[in-house]
């Protein structure tokens, strides 16, 4: 049972182990405010500790996370990221914002053929859906 909301998204994410630094390559799948999932060329054993970086944000969210799991898929490993610090957790609703934020982006531009700076599609955004966008106490209760 999930305790936490995933929300979609296709947004780049960048990771570091030990030595280990991949840099664009990678994919964050979902995002919620108890962790992550992301696509990444390189398996992470469960319990490992690493560094998440979301450069796409400003100010860039950079937060310490334990790989929880990473199932293989056909080229790639979907890898499942657990934050360790509270305020980590707190930050990531702004993360899941913009997610949203750019997945309306892409999909005026598929639909309508209209490309929205990050701003102009934040403000449609906001009028659109930040009301049904759900707060903490609703994302803390919910569970799959």
């Amino acid at each position: 049972m999930r305790s936490f909301i995933r929300h979609p998204s296709s947004i780049p994410v960048d990771f570091q182990l030990e030595e280990l630094v991949t840099d664009g390559g990678d994919y964050l799948k979902n995002v919620s405010q108890g962790g992550l999932a992301f696509h990444s060329t390189v398996t992470l054993k469960p319990g490992t500790t690493i560094r998440i970086k979301i450069p796409l944000v400003s100010p860039v969210f950079q937060a310490i996370g334990k790989v929880t799991w990473c199932h293989p898929l056909q080229n790639t490993f979907e890898i499942g990221i657990q934050f360790l610090d509270e305020n980590d957790s707190f930050r990531a609703r702004m993360v899941e914002q913009i997610c949203h934020i750019e997945q309306y982006k892409q999909e005026v531009f598929d639909k309508e053929g209209r490309q929205l700076s990050g701003e102009q599609a934040a403000v449609e955004w906001i009028q659109k859906y930040a009301t049904d966008f759900p707060n903490a106490a609703d994302t803390e209760n919910n569970s799959d």
